[in-house]
């Protein structure tokens, strides 16, 4: 059944994967033969998401001021459904924080989303509890698989390396610090960091880790009206 999801309540609809240019774009070929630009709410190179002609799954805004009206929501490759709407993940996240039903972050009083941290950084979360103190937990989503390992990122981020680095101040000030990776899709049995695509994250994942902060994965079950907490995988470091 899943830990914790979000239904998805806009209306929808099937499509084929045309192509994906300038980021955030993606021409989407509709039943009647009809070609649309969309919304692609990815920044991430998507590696291994966009095969030919994929079915995908158009989320569709009702407010008229939208420029693009449509969003490209989930992606078929293969047999599985992504996600690449990196939007969707904080909230089943949130979700799953404020029921409780991920193991590793349960037994918080309260949680709170988008806390400033410092300066200019604002973490995902916050969990508080007047006896287990502060949690802070960054969520980073990641649709790249390969050989059934989950890996981020799919390009290279500055603004991932500093949230590591964010995080490990955080944890050398007495709190506790986690990195949530959380895994838009279901078909893989490990976590691991895309060294190969950025070793200095990859380099920092380890640093952070060894000075305390924590690293959780999940799978996701990904329907096109719905995405939720599936699993925990194990992670694996270089």
């Amino acid at each position: 059944m899943g830990l914790a999801g979000v239904k998805i309540e806009e209306r929808l609809e099937r499509g084929t994967l045309l192509r994906r240019y300038k980021r955030f774009l993606a021409d989407v070929e509709l039943a009647d033969g009809a070609v649309e630009t969309t919304h692609c709410p990815n920044p991430g190179r998507l590696i291994g998401c966009l095969p030919d002609r994929a079915e995908v799954v158009l989320r569709i805004s009702a407010n008229p001021k939208r420029k693009l009206a449509k969003t490209l929501q989930t992606i078929r490759v293969g047999d599985e459904w992504v996600n690449v709407d990196t939007l969707l993940p904080n909230p089943v996240v949130g979700e799953a924080l404020r029921a409780g039903t991920i193991a590793e972050l349960a037994g918080y009083a309260h949680v709170r989303a988008e806390v400033k941290s410092s300066d200019g950084t604002r973490i995902d979360f916050l969990l508080e509890d007047p006896a287990r103190g502060r949690c802070w937990v960054e969520v980073k989503c990641t649709t790249l698989v390969e050989d059934r390992v989950a890996m981020f990122p799919d390009a290279v981020t500055a603004r991932g390396k500093k949230h590591l680095e964010e995080l490990t101040q955080l944890v050398a000030a007495g709190d506790r610090a986690v990195i949530f990776f959380f895994v838009s899709r279901a078909d893989a049995d490990r976590f691991a960091p895309a060294a190969h695509i950025d070793p200095a994250y990859a380099k920092a994942l380890r640093a952070a880790l060894d000075a305390g902060v924590e690293a959780i994965a999940y799978l996701a079950h990904v329907e096109p009206h719905e995405l939720r907490l599936d699993r925990p995988i194990p992670i694996a470091l270089p």
